[in-house]
């Protein structure tokens, strides 16, 4: 009990909470950017342009069999190589938004096939172009089946950014290892405080989520 105590002294908590403001931050930007991707290329995919939907496909698919932490080594040691600055948070959500948009984009055009193909015909019907029957018909029905997985990813995706603590990203569970490197016996208590704020962060999103499903959907 002692080494709890001393364990979650003001310094360290507040320390974790540093490391859990990169968490956040980096998980916040990754989340729209990736919904952002995912969406485009998901409509992209469905909408079997000519060679474009194949290449996006081709690309996705390739993404998609990765392992997230070989992304996260190319983003970090390779963009620099390309001439592009690339520090630890940008090479995190560079990763972050290319693994989870691809993953996203599948979610995407599986919830827009999900919708009956008449509905899109009845709007066709009366008087709406393509575009207009997507976004004000096929859409918003296909969002309503898309909740359940695209929430499951977000959570996922806050979770990954754990992996980013190989290219010493600041987050929380680097500022975890910092803190129980210096006195071993901090180990046990460290995980279980990242645990802990792991799950309010995970349980305050699926909370919200279904809020807003809730209320718009």
């Amino acid at each position: 009990m002692e080494t709890f105590i001393h364990a979650y002294s003001w310094i360290d908590i507040r320390f974790l909470l540093q490391g859990l403001w990169v968490t956040i931050y980096v998980s916040v930007i990754s989340i729209i950017l990736s919904f952002i991707l995912g969406l485009i290329c998901g409509l992209v995919r469905y909408m079997k342009i000519k060679y474009l939907s194949a290449a996006v496909g081709f690309v996705v698919d390739i993404i998609r069999n990765l392992p997230l932490l070989l992304i996260i080594f190319f983003t970090y040691f390779g963009l620099p190589k390309l001439g592009l600055i690339a520090n630890p948070t940008i090479a995190s959500i560079v990763a972050l938004v290319l693994f989870e948009g691809a993953m996203l984009s599948e979610i995407v055009r599986s919830g827009i096939n999900s919708v009956p193909t008449g509905q899109m015909e009845g709007a066709r019907s009366n008087g709406m172009t393509y575009g207009q029957a997507m976004i004000h018909v096929v859409l918003p029905q296909a969002i309503r089946n898309m909740v359940p997985a695209i929430l499951s990813q977000f959570v996922s995706l806050i979770k990954d950014t754990s992996l980013a603590t190989i290219i010493v990203l600041p987050e929380l569970l680097y500022h975890a290892q910092i803190i129980y490197s210096q006195n071993t016996s901090y180990l046990i208590p460290m995980y279980l405080i990242i645990a802990v704020m792991y799950f309010i962060v995970c349980f305050c999103l699926s909370k919200y989520a279904n809020h807003l499903q809730k209320k718009y959907l």
